[in-house]
Protein backbone atom coordinates (compact mmCIF):
# COMPACT_ATOMS: atom_id res chain seq x y z
CA UNK A 1 0.00 0.00 0.00
CA UNK A 2 1.43 2.88 -1.10
CA UNK A 3 0.79 6.66 0.95
CA UNK A 4 -2.39 6.81 -1.30
CA UNK A 5 -3.67 3.85 -0.16
CA UNK A 6 -4.62 2.08 -3.12
CA UNK A 7 -5.13 -1.48 -3.20
CA UNK A 8 -3.54 -4.25 -4.67
CA UNK A 9 -5.70 -6.76 -5.52
CA UNK A 10 -7.28 -8.27 -9.28
CA UNK A 11 -11.47 -8.25 -10.22
CA UNK A 12 -11.51 -11.65 -9.65
CA UNK A 13 -10.39 -11.47 -6.22
CA UNK A 14 -12.95 -9.27 -5.37
CA UNK A 15 -16.62 -10.52 -6.29
CA UNK A 16 -18.09 -7.61 -4.01
CA UNK A 17 -16.51 -4.95 -5.77
CA UNK A 18 -18.59 -2.28 -7.63
CA UNK A 19 -18.04 -0.42 -10.36
CA UNK A 20 -19.02 3.15 -10.17
CA UNK A 21 -18.08 5.54 -13.83
CA UNK A 22 -18.26 9.07 -13.91
CA UNK A 23 -19.36 10.71 -16.68
CA UNK A 24 -17.22 9.79 -19.48
CA UNK A 25 -15.24 7.67 -17.28
CA UNK A 26 -14.08 3.69 -18.36
CA UNK A 27 -13.62 1.56 -15.45
CA UNK A 28 -12.39 -1.97 -15.28
CA UNK A 29 -13.23 -4.39 -12.34
CA UNK A 30 -15.77 -7.45 -12.46
CA UNK A 31 -18.19 -6.75 -9.97
CA UNK A 32 -22.00 -8.35 -9.38
CA UNK A 33 -24.96 -6.32 -9.77
CA UNK A 34 -27.61 -6.33 -7.44
CA UNK A 35 -30.57 -8.12 -8.52
CA UNK A 36 -33.74 -6.20 -9.36
CA UNK A 37 -31.80 -2.71 -9.54
CA UNK A 38 -31.47 -0.89 -12.85
CA UNK A 39 -28.05 0.97 -13.19
CA UNK A 40 -28.37 4.76 -12.95
CA UNK A 41 -26.50 7.52 -15.60
CA UNK A 42 -26.25 10.43 -14.19
CA UNK A 43 -25.75 14.05 -16.67
CA UNK A 44 -22.84 15.99 -15.53
CA UNK A 45 -23.81 19.41 -17.02
CA UNK A 46 -26.58 17.65 -19.62
CA UNK A 47 -25.11 18.61 -22.49
CA UNK A 48 -23.99 16.42 -25.27
CA UNK A 49 -21.03 14.53 -24.49
CA UNK A 50 -18.09 16.29 -26.79
CA UNK A 51 -15.67 15.18 -29.26
CA UNK A 52 -12.16 15.09 -28.31
CA UNK A 53 -10.20 17.86 -27.75
CA UNK A 54 -7.03 18.47 -28.71
CA UNK A 55 -4.42 18.56 -25.88
CA UNK A 56 -3.06 21.56 -24.03
CA UNK A 57 -0.29 23.49 -25.39
CA UNK A 58 2.28 23.10 -22.40
CA UNK A 59 5.83 24.75 -22.29
CA UNK A 60 8.78 22.90 -23.20
CA UNK A 61 10.92 20.61 -20.45
CA UNK A 62 13.48 22.12 -18.58
CA UNK A 63 16.95 20.68 -18.76
CA UNK A 64 16.52 18.17 -16.03
CA UNK A 65 14.59 16.95 -13.29
CA UNK A 66 15.99 18.08 -9.67
CA UNK A 67 15.48 15.45 -7.01
CA UNK A 68 13.60 15.99 -4.02
CA UNK A 69 12.96 13.97 -0.77
CA UNK A 70 9.87 11.84 -0.65
CA UNK A 71 7.28 14.09 1.68
CA UNK A 72 5.01 12.65 4.23
CA UNK A 73 1.67 11.27 2.93
CA UNK A 74 -0.90 13.97 4.29
CA UNK A 75 0.46 17.22 6.24
CA UNK A 76 -1.19 19.08 8.72
CA UNK A 77 -3.90 21.31 6.71
CA UNK A 78 -2.06 24.17 8.54
CA UNK A 79 0.92 23.69 6.54
CA UNK A 80 -1.24 23.40 3.12
CA UNK A 81 -1.18 26.65 0.88
CA UNK A 82 -4.98 27.91 0.24
CA UNK A 83 -6.60 28.01 -3.37
CA UNK A 84 -7.99 30.89 -4.75
CA UNK A 85 -10.58 30.05 -7.29
CA UNK A 86 -11.39 31.65 -10.60
CA UNK A 87 -14.06 30.31 -12.39
CA UNK A 88 -13.66 31.76 -15.54
CA UNK A 89 -10.81 30.28 -18.24
CA UNK A 90 -8.16 32.64 -19.72
CA UNK A 91 -8.17 33.29 -23.31
CA UNK A 92 -7.39 30.92 -25.19
CA UNK A 93 -7.44 28.15 -22.84
CA UNK A 94 -8.54 24.48 -23.89
CA UNK A 95 -12.37 23.10 -23.03
CA UNK A 96 -12.96 21.11 -20.14
CA UNK A 97 -12.45 17.82 -21.56
CA UNK A 98 -14.89 15.96 -19.26
CA UNK A 99 -17.85 18.61 -20.20
CA UNK A 100 -21.59 16.35 -20.34
CA UNK A 101 -19.72 13.52 -19.91
CA UNK A 102 -22.69 11.30 -17.53
CA UNK A 103 -21.48 9.28 -14.39
CA UNK A 104 -22.66 5.83 -13.56
CA UNK A 105 -23.96 4.58 -10.07
CA UNK A 106 -23.75 1.01 -9.46
CA UNK A 107 -26.11 -0.90 -7.55
CA UNK A 108 -24.35 -3.64 -6.80
CA UNK A 109 -21.76 -1.82 -5.03
CA UNK A 110 -20.43 -2.79 -1.88
CA UNK A 111 -22.30 0.08 -0.05
CA UNK A 112 -25.34 -0.60 -1.90
CA UNK A 113 -25.43 -4.04 -0.88
CA UNK A 114 -24.62 -3.30 2.57
CA UNK A 115 -27.20 -0.53 2.97
CA UNK A 116 -30.25 -3.16 1.88
CA UNK A 117 -28.91 -6.03 4.31
CA UNK A 118 -28.65 -3.60 6.93
CA UNK A 119 -31.88 -1.42 6.31
CA UNK A 120 -33.99 -2.86 8.83
CA UNK A 121 -31.45 -4.57 11.51
CA UNK A 122 -29.55 -0.83 11.46
CA UNK A 123 -31.14 1.59 9.56
CA UNK A 124 -29.23 4.74 10.49
CA UNK A 125 -26.20 3.04 9.35
CA UNK A 126 -27.56 1.87 6.08
CA UNK A 127 -28.80 5.57 5.44
CA UNK A 128 -25.28 6.80 6.63
CA UNK A 129 -23.98 4.04 3.94
CA UNK A 130 -26.75 5.27 0.98
CA UNK A 131 -24.44 8.54 0.64
CA UNK A 132 -21.90 6.43 -0.56
CA UNK A 133 -24.19 4.08 -2.58
CA UNK A 134 -25.70 7.02 -4.46
CA UNK A 135 -22.50 8.64 -5.87
CA UNK A 136 -20.50 7.49 -9.17
CA UNK A 137 -17.15 5.66 -8.26
CA UNK A 138 -14.25 5.15 -10.25
CA UNK A 139 -13.26 1.19 -10.68
CA UNK A 140 -9.52 -0.28 -10.44
CA UNK A 141 -8.29 -3.13 -12.60
CA UNK A 142 -4.57 -4.23 -10.86
CA UNK A 143 -4.25 -7.74 -11.92
CA UNK A 144 -1.56 -8.11 -15.11
CA UNK A 145 -2.99 -11.84 -14.93
CA UNK A 146 -6.40 -11.41 -16.14
CA UNK A 147 -7.62 -10.99 -19.52
CA UNK A 148 -7.76 -7.43 -19.78
CA UNK A 149 -9.38 -7.08 -22.66
CA UNK A 150 -12.33 -9.21 -22.26
CA UNK A 151 -12.80 -7.74 -18.87
CA UNK A 152 -12.69 -4.24 -19.84
CA UNK A 153 -14.92 -4.43 -23.03
CA UNK A 154 -17.42 -6.26 -20.92
CA UNK A 155 -17.67 -3.09 -17.99
CA UNK A 156 -17.64 -0.58 -20.28
CA UNK A 157 -20.77 -2.24 -22.55
CA UNK A 158 -22.98 -2.69 -19.58
CA UNK A 159 -21.70 0.79 -18.31
CA UNK A 160 -22.66 2.06 -22.04
CA UNK A 161 -26.02 0.11 -22.08
CA UNK A 162 -27.14 2.00 -19.32
CA UNK A 163 -26.29 5.37 -21.49
CA UNK A 164 -23.31 6.28 -18.84
CA UNK A 165 -19.43 6.36 -19.91
CA UNK A 166 -16.79 4.96 -18.39
CA UNK A 167 -14.14 5.92 -15.53
CA UNK A 168 -11.08 3.25 -15.40
CA UNK A 169 -7.90 3.18 -13.15
CA UNK A 170 -4.83 1.45 -14.62
CA UNK A 171 -2.92 0.36 -11.99
CA UNK A 172 -0.61 -2.18 -13.52
CA UNK A 173 3.04 -0.84 -13.72
CA UNK A 174 6.31 -2.68 -13.21
CA UNK A 175 7.41 -2.48 -9.45
CA UNK A 176 4.01 -0.90 -8.27
CA UNK A 177 3.88 0.80 -5.12
CA UNK A 178 7.93 0.06 -4.00
CA UNK A 179 7.13 -3.31 -3.22
CA UNK A 180 4.86 -1.76 -0.56
CA UNK A 181 1.42 -2.85 0.74
CA UNK A 182 0.37 -2.51 -2.74
CA UNK A 183 3.26 -4.22 -4.83
CA UNK A 184 2.92 -6.17 -8.03
CA UNK A 185 2.18 -5.09 -11.55
CA UNK A 186 3.61 -6.59 -14.84
CA UNK A 187 6.18 -8.83 -14.77
CA UNK A 188 8.30 -6.63 -17.23
CA UNK A 189 8.23 -3.61 -19.41
CA UNK A 190 7.45 -5.29 -22.68
CA UNK A 191 4.20 -7.13 -20.08
CA UNK A 192 3.40 -4.10 -18.97
CA UNK A 193 3.37 -2.78 -23.44
CA UNK A 194 1.06 -5.03 -23.82
CA UNK A 195 -1.24 -4.99 -21.08
CA UNK A 196 -2.15 -1.25 -21.51
CA UNK A 197 -2.42 -2.20 -25.33
CA UNK A 198 -5.08 -4.84 -24.48
CA UNK A 199 -6.47 -2.79 -21.77
CA UNK A 200 -6.99 -0.25 -24.10
CA UNK A 201 -8.74 -2.48 -26.61
CA UNK A 202 -10.82 -2.88 -24.47
CA UNK A 203 -12.51 0.44 -23.75
CA UNK A 204 -13.31 0.60 -27.84
CA UNK A 205 -14.33 3.80 -29.09
CA UNK A 206 -16.49 6.30 -27.51
CA UNK A 207 -16.11 8.46 -24.48
CA UNK A 208 -14.23 7.27 -21.53
CA UNK A 209 -11.98 8.66 -18.80
CA UNK A 210 -8.07 6.77 -17.31
CA UNK A 211 -6.56 7.34 -14.40
CA UNK A 212 -3.03 6.41 -15.20
CA UNK A 213 -1.44 4.44 -12.91
CA UNK A 214 -1.54 6.24 -8.97
CA UNK A 215 1.83 6.67 -7.67
CA UNK A 216 3.78 5.93 -10.24
CA UNK A 217 5.02 9.38 -10.88
CA UNK A 218 5.39 10.85 -6.97
CA UNK A 219 6.79 7.90 -5.73
CA UNK A 220 10.09 7.39 -8.11
CA UNK A 221 12.46 8.07 -5.90
CA UNK A 222 12.86 4.31 -4.99
CA UNK A 223 13.98 3.33 -8.10
CA UNK A 224 17.27 3.65 -9.39
CA UNK A 225 18.33 6.37 -12.17
CA UNK A 226 17.77 3.75 -15.20
CA UNK A 227 14.74 2.14 -13.67
CA UNK A 228 13.41 5.70 -13.64
CA UNK A 229 13.94 5.94 -17.08
CA UNK A 230 12.14 3.12 -18.03
CA UNK A 231 9.18 3.93 -16.02
CA UNK A 232 8.70 7.60 -18.29
CA UNK A 233 9.16 5.49 -20.90
CA UNK A 234 6.48 2.90 -20.32
CA UNK A 235 4.39 5.94 -19.07
CA UNK A 236 4.75 7.76 -22.29
CA UNK A 237 3.93 5.00 -24.31
CA UNK A 238 0.98 4.52 -22.13
CA UNK A 239 -0.81 8.15 -23.09
CA UNK A 240 -0.03 7.25 -26.64
CA UNK A 241 -2.11 4.11 -27.22
CA UNK A 242 -4.87 5.76 -24.90
CA UNK A 243 -5.14 8.47 -26.09
CA UNK A 244 -5.20 6.86 -29.65
CA UNK A 245 -8.27 5.14 -28.56
CA UNK A 246 -11.06 7.70 -30.28
CA UNK A 247 -12.73 8.97 -27.36
CA UNK A 248 -10.59 7.81 -24.45
CA UNK A 249 -9.40 11.16 -21.88
CA UNK A 250 -5.90 10.35 -20.16
CA UNK A 251 -5.12 11.81 -16.77
CA UNK A 252 -1.58 11.07 -15.87
CA UNK A 253 -1.80 10.92 -11.83
CA UNK A 254 0.65 13.20 -10.05
CA UNK A 255 0.17 12.29 -6.01
CA UNK A 256 -0.71 15.05 -4.21
CA UNK A 257 0.08 18.34 -2.48
CA UNK A 258 2.03 16.55 0.46
CA UNK A 259 4.86 14.58 -1.69
CA UNK A 260 6.67 16.12 -4.25
CA UNK A 261 7.02 19.94 -4.50
CA UNK A 262 5.25 21.31 -7.76
CA UNK A 263 8.21 21.91 -9.79
CA UNK A 264 9.38 18.27 -9.48
CA UNK A 265 6.46 17.01 -10.22
CA UNK A 266 5.40 19.31 -13.11
CA UNK A 267 9.03 17.69 -14.76
CA UNK A 268 7.95 14.40 -13.87
CA UNK A 269 4.55 14.50 -15.24
CA UNK A 270 6.75 16.27 -19.10
CA UNK A 271 9.30 13.15 -18.81
CA UNK A 272 5.53 11.23 -18.51
CA UNK A 273 3.84 12.54 -21.69
CA UNK A 274 1.80 14.74 -19.96
CA UNK A 275 1.50 16.79 -22.93
CA UNK A 276 -0.02 14.31 -25.60
CA UNK A 277 -2.54 13.62 -22.57
CA UNK A 278 -5.87 15.19 -21.09
CA UNK A 279 -4.30 16.12 -18.23
CA UNK A 280 -3.23 14.98 -14.41
CA UNK A 281 -4.69 13.95 -11.51
CA UNK A 282 -4.68 14.58 -7.44
CA UNK A 283 -5.18 13.35 -4.23
CA UNK A 284 -6.39 9.73 -5.67
CA UNK A 285 -6.87 7.94 -2.43
CA UNK A 286 -5.46 10.65 0.02
CA UNK A 287 -6.81 12.85 2.52
CA UNK A 288 -5.44 16.58 1.27
CA UNK A 289 -8.76 19.09 1.69
CA UNK A 290 -9.89 20.15 -2.10
CA UNK A 291 -8.44 23.56 -1.60
CA UNK A 292 -4.82 22.55 -1.39
CA UNK A 293 -5.21 20.45 -3.60
CA UNK A 294 -6.54 23.10 -5.97
CA UNK A 295 -3.72 25.29 -5.09
CA UNK A 296 -0.97 22.79 -5.66
CA UNK A 297 -2.67 21.78 -9.38
CA UNK A 298 -2.35 25.31 -10.73
CA UNK A 299 1.18 25.77 -9.62
CA UNK A 300 2.01 22.41 -11.14
CA UNK A 301 -0.32 23.77 -14.43
CA UNK A 302 1.44 26.84 -14.52
CA UNK A 303 4.06 25.43 -14.66
CA UNK A 304 3.19 23.15 -17.48
CA UNK A 305 1.87 26.31 -20.08
CA UNK A 306 -1.64 25.55 -18.85
CA UNK A 307 -2.71 21.74 -18.23
CA UNK A 308 -6.30 21.01 -16.82
CA UNK A 309 -5.93 18.32 -13.83
CA UNK A 310 -8.94 16.56 -12.05
CA UNK A 311 -8.48 16.07 -7.80
CA UNK A 312 -10.34 13.00 -5.88
CA UNK A 313 -12.42 14.37 -3.41
CA UNK A 314 -13.93 10.98 -1.99
CA UNK A 315 -12.26 11.02 1.60
CA UNK A 316 -11.31 14.48 1.92
CA UNK A 317 -14.13 16.13 3.94
CA UNK A 318 -12.08 16.53 6.91
CA UNK A 319 -9.05 16.78 5.19
CA UNK A 320 -6.02 15.06 6.34
CA UNK A 321 -5.60 13.84 9.89
CA UNK A 322 -3.75 15.82 12.13
CA UNK A 323 -0.51 13.74 12.82
CA UNK A 324 -0.35 12.92 8.90
CA UNK A 325 -1.62 9.33 8.65
CA UNK A 326 -2.68 8.09 4.97
CA UNK A 327 -3.74 4.74 6.31
CA UNK A 328 -7.18 4.45 7.49
CA UNK A 329 -6.69 7.34 9.64
CA UNK A 330 -9.66 7.84 11.90
CA UNK A 331 -11.86 10.84 12.07
CA UNK A 332 -12.19 11.43 8.38
CA UNK A 333 -15.43 12.08 6.04
CA UNK A 334 -16.82 12.16 2.39
CA UNK A 335 -15.70 15.35 0.83
CA UNK A 336 -17.17 17.55 -2.13
CA UNK A 337 -19.53 15.14 -4.46
CA UNK A 338 -18.68 14.13 -7.92
CA UNK A 339 -19.06 17.27 -10.72
CA UNK A 340 -17.82 18.43 -13.54
CA UNK A 341 -18.87 22.32 -12.63
CA UNK A 342 -15.78 22.63 -10.54
CA UNK A 343 -16.21 26.62 -10.84
CA UNK A 344 -12.13 26.74 -10.85
CA UNK A 345 -11.04 27.24 -13.94
CA UNK A 346 -8.40 24.30 -15.67
CA UNK A 347 -10.26 21.81 -12.74
CA UNK A 348 -12.42 19.26 -14.93
CA UNK A 349 -14.14 17.30 -12.72
CA UNK A 350 -14.60 16.58 -8.83
CA UNK A 351 -14.64 12.62 -8.84
CA UNK A 352 -14.55 9.88 -6.38
CA UNK A 353 -11.78 7.64 -7.62
CA UNK A 354 -11.02 6.09 -4.22
CA UNK A 355 -13.91 3.44 -3.45
CA UNK A 356 -15.08 5.21 0.17
CA UNK A 357 -15.13 1.92 2.58
CA UNK A 358 -12.41 -0.07 1.19
CA UNK A 359 -9.59 -0.09 3.90
CA UNK A 360 -5.97 1.78 2.50
CA UNK A 361 -4.22 -1.90 4.30
CA UNK A 362 -4.16 -3.67 7.80
CA UNK A 363 -3.64 -0.84 9.78
CA UNK A 364 -5.71 1.23 12.36
CA UNK A 365 -7.87 -1.71 12.94
CA UNK A 366 -8.89 -2.28 9.02
CA UNK A 367 -8.44 -5.54 7.04
CA UNK A 368 -5.92 -5.91 4.20
CA UNK A 369 -6.15 -3.38 1.31
CA UNK A 370 -8.84 -3.55 -0.73
CA UNK A 371 -11.18 -5.22 1.57
CA UNK A 372 -14.64 -3.29 2.10
CA UNK A 373 -14.49 -2.11 5.74
CA UNK A 374 -18.57 -1.29 6.17
CA UNK A 375 -17.53 0.30 9.73
CA UNK A 376 -15.12 2.72 8.24
CA UNK A 377 -17.40 3.70 5.40
CA UNK A 378 -20.62 4.31 8.10
CA UNK A 379 -17.91 6.80 9.92
CA UNK A 380 -16.54 8.83 6.55
CA UNK A 381 -20.37 9.33 5.69
CA UNK A 382 -21.22 10.18 9.12
CA UNK A 383 -18.84 12.87 8.52
CA UNK A 384 -19.39 13.74 5.37
CA UNK A 385 -18.72 17.49 4.35
CA UNK A 386 -22.08 19.42 4.18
Amino acid sequence: MSPNGHEALSGDQLPMRSIVVLAPLAVVLVTSSLAGCLPTARPGDGTPTPAKPSGPSLAPSSPAMSPATEQPASAPASDMPTATPTTEPSAGAPPNALAGFRWYVDPGSNAARQALAWKNADPSAARALEQIADQPQADWFTSPDADIRAVVATRVATIRTAGADPLLVAYAIPRRDCGSYSAGGAASGAAYREWIREFSRGIGSGPAVVILEPDALAGLDCLSAAEQAARFDLLRDAVEVLEAQRGTRVYLDAGHSAWQPASVMAERLRRAGVAESDGFSLNVSNFGRTADEVAYGREIATALGGAHFVVDTSRNGQGPAADGAWCNPPGRGLGQQPTTSTGVAGVDAYLWIKRPGESDGTCNGGPSAGTWWPQYAVGLAERASR
